[in-house]
């Protein structure tokens, strides 16, 4: 049901069946390699092009949660998924393969919460006993696609981030064990004038907090509601701009609550500029480590804010600045 303004109540708690978690080379280096299902030796996958090694990834991520749900590809009534790509290739194409009914989205990297909202929204209502939500990335098809390729070694400034290569897809169920889903808050496209697709974390922070700042509204509720809050790929600029603007609006979020997934991911020791980015980014991160942890105990509830930088290959060379959205999802256990 709806509530306040832009968020939604699921009254009866979809609950979040399996997840599953794959990553690339780079990320089987990271702090966070042990809570991946699935990390692959090169980036590659032994396919004959990055978008097809992208898309391979998500079809492995989303047969593993099926697989670990304990329920056949034939039980999933809808399948919602996105990507980076022009066209969500790498999600349609995937869909092609897990062969249950489709529905596309785009919401850049806040896909995969956008991704989740949705299918808790269908399990909610009863449109739906089975969803399945996923997304992807992979660093070579986002670079040659918004960028560089990587091949040009191109030098990226301090503000850059480093796309993640992976997968994530969630289960979401209505009923069974595991986290539940019990709200949401759908975010506004903020666009406070920044052009620069080297800086993602300064055009992403401002969305990310107006939708936390909804999300308490709604709800009516504050930042001691949860015990982790988890922003999607802001990294250490956009992470810092967050923080400011919290105290700027008078929103008390306690630093040891507040995280980023772009923080997490990668090592001290990883050359990543500000930190991490990507589709796959906020999804790894939530579907692997973040509720490993809440199924584990250490949390009973999180608030994860996925973030998205709404900008393409065409928009950038027509010097159009960047608009931003951000959707929060809350789980428990």
């Amino acid at each position: 049901m709806l509530q306040g303004h832009q968020s939604w109540i699921f009254r009866n708690k979809p609950v979040i069946l399996s997840s599953a978690a794959v990553g690339g080379p780079f990320e089987a280096q990271g702090n966070l390699a042990d809570d991946f299902d699935l990390l692959y030796g090169d980036i590659w996958l032994e396919q004959d092009s990055f978008e097809k090694a992208e898309k391979k990834m998500l079809e492995d991520a989303c047969d593993t949660a099926i697989k670990k749900a304990d329920i056949q590809k034939g039980d999933i009534n809808f399948f919602l998924a996105g990507d980076l790509m022009n066209q969500i290739i790498s999600s349609s194409f995937s869909a092609r393969t897990v062969g249950v009914p489709y529905l596309g989205i785009f919401g850049a990297c806040s896909t995969s919460m956008e991704g989740l909202a949705l299918a808790a929204q269908l399990v909610d209502s009863g449109a739906a006993k089975y969803a399945l939500a996923g997304t992807c990335s992979h660093n070579c098809t986002a670079e040659k696609q918004f960028r560089y390729p990587t091949e040009y070694g191109s030098q990226k400034p301090p503000t850059a981030q480093w796309t993640v290569t992976g997968a994530g897809a969630a289960v979401v169920a209505s009923s069974g064990n595991g986290p539940r889903v019990v709200s949401a808050t759908v975010g506004r496209v903020i666009d406070m004038g920044i052009s620069d697709p080297f800086n993602m974390g300064a055009a992403m922070a401002p969305a990310a907090v107006d939708t936390i700042q909804a999300h308490f509204r709604d709800l009516q509720i504050t930042a001691d509601h949860y015990d982790i809050i988890a922003t999607g790929d802001l990294g250490q600029v956009g992470h810092a701009i967050a923080k400011d603007l919290f105290k700027k609006h008078g929103i008390d979020v306690p630093e040891n609550k507040l995280t980023d997934c772009g923080l997490l991911i990668y090592s001290k020791d990883q050359e990543v500029m500000s930190g991490a980015s990507g589709c796959a980014c906020c999804a790894t991160v939530t579907y692997g480590h973040l509720l490993r942890r809440l199924r584990a105990g250490e949390w009973k509830r999180m608030l994860i804010v996925a973030t998205g930088a709404l900008l393409s290959p065409l928009s950038y060379q027509q010097n159009e600045s960047i608009p931003c959205v951000a959707h929060a999802v809350a789980i428990e256990q």
